[in-house]
């Protein structure tokens, strides 16, 4: 018998969610992450989210991974305009310019606080001082879109220099590093 997931898994009429979302959503979504390279990785993701579906990113995350060197912010930090505008030429990812330019701010800002921090997962779950906020929430109608949390964060990269990262768009990468554990009660993959 198949377990039981989250209602909106399931997309709506006419939008299908793929096999990869599924996987995602069983596997990744709301589970605690604390590497950096992959904390880097989520944030130029969900920066790369906005206007556009969480399926559709999903779907062409690995072409994400290889066109951006795996989210190595070392590497993604020293992109030029050349590499800006290959980018731009790859349709493989989402060609919006202004994100790519937010990839390569938000990989040299989130060095910044690797040296100042020591690690870019030491400054993130010190947030929750490494705790798991868990909603516990028995509708996905009752998920927000944002919350105190994410407006503290999503003020405090902005103040370091980092670029799309709005009090949703950090809401859903807690979600995506698992700081806070919206899965609905009822979901088997909690």
């Amino acid at each position: 018998m198949e377990k039981r997931r989250c209602g909106f898994v399931f997309g709506t009429k006419g939008h299908p969610v793929s096999e990869k979302f599924l996987l995602y959503h069983d596997t990744r979504w709301c589970k605690p992450e604390h590497r950096d390279q992959e904390l880097y990785a989520m944030l130029v993701l969900e920066g790369m989210q906005a206007g556009v579906s969480w399926n559709l990113i999903l779907n062409k995350e690995d072409h994400f991974r290889k066109a951006f060197n795996g989210f190595d912010p070392k590497i993604v930090a020293a992109y030029d305009d050349g590499k800006i505008e290959e980018l731009m030429g790859d349709s493989g990812i989402i060609r919006n310019r202004n994100k790519i330019k937010a990839a390569v701010i938000n990989a040299r800002a989130f060095l910044k606080v690797q040296e100042e921090f020591g690690s870019f997962d030491k400054y993130i779950w010190g947030f929750t001082d490494g705790e798991i906020i868990d909603h516990h929430l028995s509708d996905e109608k009752d998920m927000p879109a944002k919350n105190e949390l994410s407006e503290q964060i999503s003020k405090d990269l902005k103040k370091r220099g980092f670029k799309f990262v709005g009090a949703t768009i950090i809401y859903s990468y807690l979600q995506g590093i698992g700081m806070i554990n919206d899965h609905c009660e009822y979901c088997e993959y909690r």
